[in-house]
């Protein structure tokens, strides 16, 4: 008995020596701290690319464009106006618009494009007139009509004139097609129509120049702001060609543009569906006079003579004059300095006091 009380006693401090050699169970540690790290800021955004701006300048515009464009001579193209012809087709897209009166009181208009490399559909094209033809040399364009008057087919030749014809070209005539849906709706007469891209290929043919010959300028100088200061308000402009023919010209302050109406609705592009818009339009008062029995028309496109310009929702009256059918026109304010047209497109109505008026307010 006494030897087995002490073999428990001896396993007992066995035990103990054990827990205090190692077997020691350490205290509760308590939660871990959490890792330590280093806070970074969050990375700052890429600046937004600065647009791309081309550092060229379309010379009918002052808005920016490919350098290669630049002295490239502009396609001038005669589009039938009548009512009947609507909607016209690549009209929304043209750097200039001059409407003139033809004869019957109805109106034609010549559409210059610095480049036609994005314009689709052109139309309906219509015949020349002289003075459109004057028009289209002011500018030293290549001229796309289809027919003319007797006068106008002689201009033609005898000014040497770079032209396209629909009714009695050659192998340029090959740019122009009826349209199966106009030639349906319209009629026949209102369905010849062309194409930027059909022009752009007989142009690669080589047979007429594309570029201005050297020394070429054409003068207009352009500002980014044109509203005239000291103005009249003209945020509506009615010019009335004729009996026929009335244009509206309403200022829309969210584009700074112009839009333009006729025929008493929205004057729409059938091709882009744009309503066709003007950042300057200008009002050229002249004479005309009736030639023969058809009620031809000779405009005098020359000289000099009154009108006025509107922009920026402003009216100021002006000076034109233009030397020859080679020049441009020119225009000046009343004190005589030089007009500055608004960066982008302009319209142009030519008209003769005595047969057609001009309101806004």
């Amino acid at each position: 008995m006494k030897k087995r009380t002490l073999a428990i006693l001896l396993a007992a401090w066995m035990i103990l020596s054990l827990t205090g050699c190692g077997g020691k169970t350490d205290p509760d540690p308590g939660p871990e701290p959490e890792e330590k790290t280093d806070t970074l800021p969050a990375p700052e955004p890429d600046p937004e690319p600065e647009p791309y701006v081309p550092a060229g300048m379309n010379p009918l515009t002052g808005l920016p464009m490919e350098p290669e464009y630049e002295n490239l001579r502009p396609i001038a193209v005669m589009l039938n106006n009548l009512k009947a012809a609507q909607p016209q087709l690549g009209i929304s897209q043209a750097d200039i618009i001059y409407e003139v009166p033809v004869e019957g009181g109805i109106t034609r208009m010549l559409c210059l494009y610095q480049t036609v490399e994005e314009v689709d559909v052109l139309g309906s094209v219509r015949s020349a007139r002289p003075y459109f033809v004057e028009l289209a040399l002011g500018h030293d364009a290549v001229y796309v009509h289809a027919g003319g008057s007797q006068e106008a087919y002689s201009n033609l030749s005898s000014w040497r004139v770079d032209h396209m014809d629909g009714v009695r070209g050659g192998d340029d005539a090959q740019i122009f097609w009826r349209d199966p849906d106009r030639r349906k709706n319209n009629g026949y007469e209102h369905s010849l129509i062309t194409s930027g891209e059909k022009i752009l290929e007989y142009l690669a043919k080589g047979k007429i120049p594309t570029e201005h010959e050297s020394g070429w300028n054409y003068l207009q100088a352009f500002t980014e702001n044109g509203t005239p200061a000291g103005g009249e308000t003209a945020e509506h402009v009615k010019v009335r060609f004729s009996g026929y023919k009335t244009g509206t010209f309403d200022y829309d302050a969210a584009t700074g543009t112009y839009l333009v109406g006729q025929y008493g609705k929205e004057h729409m592009d059938g091709s882009t569906g744009d309503q066709v818009s003007a950042t300057n339009l200008l009002v050229l008062k002249t004479s005309t006079a009736v030639l023969d029995d058809v009620g031809r028309l000779r405009v005098q496109t020359t000289g000099e003579g009154e009108g006025l310009f509107f922009c920026g929702g402003k009216a100021v009256p002006i000076q034109w004059s233009r030397k020859n059918r080679n020049s441009a026109f020119s225009y000046t304010l009343e004190d005589g300095r030089s007009l500055a047209l608004g960066q982008g497109n302009s319209y142009v109505c030519i008209i003769s006091p005595k047969t057609s008026t001009v309101e806004y307010e």
